[in-house]
């Protein structure tokens, strides 16, 4: 019989990439194991990826900066915050950075897709993902697809960012099926700053990608394939202690975790008071 195909994400074959452990605690044990309180920073992501989703839905005569209070306070994720006062300051730099981007925007264009699926298969992944946005645009050869992807953490972007980025590049090898032209462009738009951060993939780029991600996947399915045998699960699925223990949401479950310094839900945000 040949093997199943591994159904997957970017989130979910970047959380075994992270760390083994944090993969096992969030697709494999079953009761799931208790998570952290809500992340600030998420809230205020979702958000604003709502806010630009529900921007583009709008009719064209109202794709407007001046529509943007009305669409980021009924998408408004209220959770992680600190209190009040912050959750309010958080908003108004949020609307600001909305505000800003989509003045950049032609309203006029509509992009193939805004929080669109696009799925693809390999030989090892049955692969699907939701993309910020799809933008249609002109190149050397005629009509090509983009991935954008919005970004609204505190630090700053860089090239290698786009680059180095395998959900974009799967993003990219997906959209390429999915609308039948090609997809080699992958861009960062970073709201806070207003950085735009471009990587342009090859066929050969974007295989390389997709290589690592079927390793990615055949690594999984043998630690699994091994659990389910008996194995033990804290050999198979091991942890990767690091910074990004602080943020994890299962710290207080794993014990490389515990000795990681503790962050409050509403670390992230606290910056955006100053700024």
């Amino acid at each position: 019989m040949p093997e199943r195909l591994f159904v997957c994400t970017p989130s979910k074959l970047g959380a075994y990439a992270d760390c083994p452990r944090r993969y096992r605690y969030s697709y494999v044990d079953r009761p799931t194991p208790p998570k952290g309180p809500p992340w600030a920073h998420n809230s205020l992501g979702a958000s604003v990826h709502t806010a630009l989703k529900n921007w583009y839905a709008l009719p064209l005569d109202r794709r407007v900066p001046g529509s943007l209070p009305t669409l980021l306070k009924a998408t408004w994720v209220r959770e992680g915050y600190r209190d009040v006062d912050q959750e309010r300051v958080t908003y108004q730099q949020a609307l600001r950075w909305l505000e800003s981007y989509v003045a950049t925007l032609d309203p006029q264009e509509e992009p193939l897709g805004v929080e669109r699926v696009v799925a693809t298969k390999t030989a090892v992944l049955a692969f699907n993902g939701r993309a910020d946005r799809i933008d249609s645009r002109v190149g050397d050869e005629g009509a090509e697809a983009v991935i954008v992807d919005y970004k609204t953490g505190r630090s700053g972007l860089g090239a290698d960012d786009a680059r180095g980025s395998q959900a974009l590049a799967l993003y990219a090898y997906a959209a390429q099926r999915v609308f039948r032209r090609p997809c080699h462009r992958v861009e960062l738009h970073h709201l806070p700053t207003g950085t735009v951060v471009v990587h342009e993939h090859t066929e050969e780029s974007l295989a390389r990608q997709v290589r690592r991600a079927e390793d990615t996947a055949r690594d999984i399915m043998a630690a699994e394939k091994a659990v389910a045998a008996g194995a033990d699960p804290d050999a198979e699925f091991p942890t990767n202690p690091g910074s990004l223990c602080s943020w994890c949401d299962f710290r207080k479950t794993c014990p490389a975790g515990l000795e990681a310094p503790a962050k409050e839900p509403w670390t992230s945000v606290e910056h955006l008071g100053s700024s």
